[in-house]
């Protein structure tokens, strides 16, 4: 199949390449914390787990993660849409979230900042390379603890797309039979 296709201009790409879920990234430095909604993120090694995130220099949670080295990467389901929205509309400078949202949190394990307890995941965090945050606010990140819910075992993430759009991670397609890993990333 030929698909016709149009002219895009570049800043429209987002909403085709976006690598994963939206995620509610919670940060706490002395004694000040906050959470923020967050779509720009890829693993980008798998041991010890990285993952890549950029973070805006403007935001409230910038300058914490920067000064704790730390975070939690929560993931929201479906059902957590407009809390979504409505942290993402706030900015941690100005609101206390936390309380305003009414956000049930739980203690993380490994790091200062809060866990999300609604989200279906919450991936405790550690700073393992800053060298990227000046230039391009990126930060490279270790999962040093990963919490997730057991059910459902495919829960309908939200991707965003731009302009106040979200895509819902739709049916699961499996072709574990027919998948050679090796293959994976070699171009064939």
């Amino acid at each position: 199949m030929v698909h016709r296709k149009v002219d895009l201009p570049v800043h429209g790409a987002r909403a085709y390449l976006e690598p994963g879920p939206v995620l509610l990234v919670t940060s706490c430095h002395e004694g000040e914390r906050n959470v923020m909604t967050l779509g720009w993120h890829t693993i980008v090694e798998f041991n010890p787990s990285l993952v890549a995130c950029v973070i805006s220099g403007g935001n409230h949670s910038f300058d914490l993660i920067r000064g704790s080295g730390e975070c939690v990467l929560n993931v929201p389901t479906l059902e957590l849409i407009d809390t979504v929205v409505a942290i993402g509309n706030r900015s941690g400078r100005e609101h206390d979230k936390f309380t305003e949202l009414d956000l049930a949190i739980g203690d993380a394990e490994k790091v200062a900042a809060p866990l999300l307890t609604a989200c279906h995941a919450n991936f405790e965090c550690r700073l393992a390379d800053a060298r990227m945050v000046d230039d391009y606010n990126l930060f490279l990140f270790e999962i040093v603890k990963a919490h997730v819910a057991s059910r459902p075992k495919h829960p309908k993430t939200l991707h965003y797309t731009g302009d106040g759009v979200f895509v819902v991670a739709g049916k699961v397609v499996s072709r574990r039979g027919d998948f050679q890993p090796a293959l994976l990333g070699n171009g064939r």
